[in-house]
């Protein structure tokens, strides 16, 4: 076995509560099927060990370095907007941590390895498709610019398990994280009423991902904690909007303190773009749509909240009226954060600039753009590409996107006054596309291409997916060779819904 030093900061500064040690269950033909270089070069490892037997041995939990302590994780959440007071990682284990080129951290955490202490009567196992799922839509938006979990490797097991739609090779994700605290293990404590337990878990969040709050004092601390986390959640859910991103689960279990994106089950990308869409096949009433996920950052934020007013101060009402102020600047911040958005996906600022008066103007703009492509429900992501391609002034432009749009003088009025604004905004056309081009993506994981990759895979066929991950390695810059994955599902490709991998 490869030398392996990992840290294991959950059982050495976490609460003893917060954690249950468990061991993998060794997999009985493990196999590499796909594994990620360029992260494993900026974790210290070899790639070339990464396609490996030992590889295999280790990401599957068959065989662990000496000294290994895994751990699962307890949890509670809120699910559909229920409380449910213990969860748990019921099929995940983190095997340590590794520290990254950049000097932080990372947690490497078995998904598959079989069951643990919170499995609720569950077999503790994953199915090949949906390890590929969160590995390619993991990947697709960290390629994207979007704060994300990774995946650092696929593994088989030899195993052959029952799911929902039959047997299916079993499998084991790599998932590689700043950290896997989230908003539920806080709920946890709170539920059980251990103040001591929450002050301990708001240090560590603190430790591992805001250092500069440490000298504060511990009232501040906490305040300060929640802040950064509602800055993170604003900025986070502002890009999944970006680009047409879907979560699907937004249960509160399943949001970070890190801000990272966290569990890609029913999750997807839109073609067809509506506001309400809904992909999750649980999602019975659209709590988690298109356009309702800003709305559940701030309710979900309210949870954490509530878990640490007794941090905030030992007056509870000034605690609570010290957290209703956070969660008030959590809209400021969406709404800054949106704003920027829309007025870079019109090529009006840079994606990264912050000023505000060029995302007021373009704001506007852009919701009436969102609107004309829901009338016609036209792709998302083609959409704000196709829009970057000629000046707005240009007739055979205008005719061109009529197509998708409408042919109406509604359509004409919009590119009439988009070209205006552009003009006193002084943005040139070069400026323009090339803003575009870099906020607006021309690949993403397209729901029927990723279920054709999954259904190869499932026949023993990795080669689709491989042929995807490569094409989402460069959204902003596609090739000639990606270009398959620019074009919409026909009508009998859609794939209406998409389920949990559980």
């Amino acid at each position: 076995m490869t030398l392996l030093s990992l840290d294991n900061r959950y059982p050495d500064e976490a609460p003893d509560a917060a954690y249950a040690f468990c061991e993998p269950r060794p997999a009985p033909a493990p196999a590499m099927q796909l594994a990620n270089h360029d992260l494993a070069a900026d974790l210290g490892l070899d790639p070339q060990w990464l396609r490996g037997d030992e590889a295999a041995a280790l990401w599957t939990g068959t065989q662990l370095p000496a000294g290994t302590r895994p751990v699962a994780l307890a949890y509670a959440g809120h699910q559909f907007g229920q409380p449910v007071p213990q969860l748990g990682d019921g099929r995940a284990l983190i095997l340590g941590q590794l520290t990254g080129r950049d000097g932080r951290l990372r947690d490497l955490q078995l998904k598959g390895s079989g069951p643990t202490p919170f499995s609720r009567a569950g077999d503790g196992r994953a199915a090949l498709g949906p390890v590929l799922r969160e590995y390619v839509v993991s990947e697709a938006m960290h390629a994207l610019g979007i704060p994300t979990t990774r995946a650092l490797a696929a593994a088989t097991t030899g195993e052959t398990i029952d799911r929902q739609f039959g047997p299916e090779p079993g499998a084991v994700l790599t998932r590689v994280a700043a950290s896997h605290l989230r908003f539920g293990t806080f709920e946890y404590f709170a539920h059980r009423g251990d103040t001591a337990a929450l002050q301990t878990l708001t240090d560590n969040a603190i430790d591992w991902h805001d250092p500069d709050l440490r000298a504060l004092p511990a009232a501040e601390r906490a305040a300060g904690l929640l802040q950064r986390v509602a800055d993170r959640t604003a900025v986070l859910v502002s890009e999944w909007l970006r680009v047409g991103f879907i979560h699907g689960v937004m249960n509160t279990d399943n949001m970070t303190l890190s801000g990272e994106t966290l569990d890609y089950g029913p999750c997807a990308f839109m073609d067809g773009f509506r506001p309400d869409r809904v992909f999750s096949s649980i999602d019975a009433r659209g709590r988690y749509a298109w356009n309702q996920q800003p709305r559940i950052g701030h309710w979900n934020l309210a949870r954490l909240a509530e878990c640490l007013i007794p941090l905030l101060d030992d007056d509870e009402d000034t605690a609570v009226k010290r957290a209703e102020g956070i969660l008030a600047s959590y809209s400021t911040r969406f709404e800054a954060c949106y704003n920027r958005v829309l007025a870079a996906k019109l090529g009006l600022i840079d994606h990264q600039d912050e000023t505000p008066v060029a995302s007021a103007e373009g704001s506007e703009l852009a919701e009436r753009f969102l609107g004309l492509m829901a009338r016609h429900e036209a792709d998302f992501t083609n959409s704000w590409r196709a829009l970057a391609e000629g000046s707005p002034d240009d007739n055979r432009q205008i005719d061109a996107m009529a197509q998708w749009l409408g042919d109406d003088n509604e359509w004409r009025r919009w590119m009439a006054d988009y070209a205006v604004c552009l003009e006193q905004a002084g943005v040139t056309e070069s400026q323009r596309r090339a803003r575009m081009n870099a906020t607006n993506p021309a690949v993403i994981p397209r729901n029927h291409r990723l279920e054709m990759a999954i259904q190869a895979a499932r026949q023993g066929d990795m080669e689709p997916t491989e042929q995807l991950l490569a094409a989402l390695r460069s959204p902003y810059q596609p090739v000639d060779a990606s270009q398959w994955l620019q074009t919409p599902p026909a009508l009998d490709e859609r794939i209406p819904a998409t389920f949990c991998g559980t």
